[in-house]
């Protein structure tokens, strides 16, 4: 049984060999492989050596071209400057001083350069080994790629002050979302994961009225195109947990502060988790030992369908022996 058999069949609920592993790795990609996390966010071939290291050297079970938030919103016209040890930093927020939704470039993969650049890397990728790795595509969600058009504070206030803008700026970034997705799944990924941090940070009213049903159009359109959805929102996300049951999602990550067994009861037995260790303090600074026996009680605690993550992404200083711990196989349970 490959990597994508695996992956796949867990998913589906087919017996499998062992849980599969899909840890978020970027920074520590780039280290891995001694370049700098400027060469791996803008450069489709070094992010394609470095995770193809990874997979090879570690043994996990899935490709990705996650970097960081700015794709879409270089598209848009946003600016960003790239840094050497870091994720780039967005020196320019399309809509950072103006409600103007006409202001906005249209987005188009093929003129964009990160846009480009993603493909590339899928591109990469199936001819490496389609088929032999699940292979994640990512997009930015409705509320995240707002926020980052906005800048955080200005669309939290939005979001308060002006509930039509918040709407319609949101409309946007899910068609462009749509849109990028369908790029990627024709080139190759089987899953596309959605970005959508903020998220945790509003009320689970305001989340339900403004934000779950653009997720519901964009959760619909990957499916309908062929493609696995994938729900990523960073940080404590128990009180939104009943509104993301009704998403038909088929994979959710969970971050350290989730509790997995409340999330299994409330998802349901369809919806494959994967977390959720603290990502610093109970695997950059734990033991091989610890991760292990962790990751083993996690398991058995929510069952099938799961897999093999830290809460987030996988610290850059996490020591090469904790993520072959992270990495060591958990025999499936039928």
């Amino acid at each position: 049984m490959n990597s994508y058999e695996r992956y796949i069949g867990m998913i589906k609920g087919q017996n499998v060999d062992i849980v599969p592993r899909i840890p978020i790795l970027m920074h520590f990609a780039a280290k891995y492989i001694n370049t700098s996390y400027e060469n791996f966010a803008g450069d489709h071939s070094v992010m394609f050596q470095a995770n193809k290291a990874l997979v090879l050297d570690f043994g996990f079970d899935q490709l990705d071209i996650m970097s960081d938030p700015w794709r879409e919103t270089t598209a848009f016209g946003g600016k960003i400057k790239y840094r050497q040890d870091t994720i780039p930093e967005c020196i320019y927020h399309p809509l950072g001083d103006t409600r103007n939704l006409t202001s906005l470039d249209k987005p188009d993969t093929a003129a964009s350069e990160r846009l480009r650049s993603a493909i590339l890397t899928i591109d990469d990728y199936k001819n490496f080994a389609w088929k032999k790795y699940s292979i994640t595509g990512w997009v930015e969600g409705p509320i995240a790629e707002a926020a980052d058009l906005r800048g955080v504070e200005n669309f939290l206030l939005d979001i308060c002050d002006d509930q039509t803008f918040s709407g319609e700026l949101m409309d946007i970034c899910t068609s462009v979302a749509i849109d990028f997705a369908a790029e990627q799944l024709r080139h190759g990924c089987d899953t596309i994961g959605i970005g959508d941090a903020i998220a945790s940070q509003i009320s689970a009213r305001m989340y339900e009225k403004l934000v779950l049903p653009r997720e519901k159009r964009l959760v619909k359109a990957i499916q309908d195109n062929g493609g696995l959805a994938r729900l990523h929102i960073c940080g404590n996300i128990n009180h939104l947990l009943p509104a993301i049951a009704t998403l038909n999602v088929d994979i959710i990550d969970c971050d350290w502060m989730v509790d997995m067994v409340q999330a299994r009861k409330i998802l349901g037995p369809d919806v494959t988790l994967t977390g959720n260790l603290d990502p610093v303090a109970r695997i950059m600074r734990s033991t091989p030992q610890q991760i292990k026996r962790q990751f083993r009680h996690i398991y058995e605690q929510v069952g099938n369908p799961y897999m093999v993550n830290a809460g987030c992404e996988v610290p850059v200083g996490t020591p090469v022996e904790n993520l072959k711990a992270l990495c060591e196989p958990i025999p499936a349970s039928i």
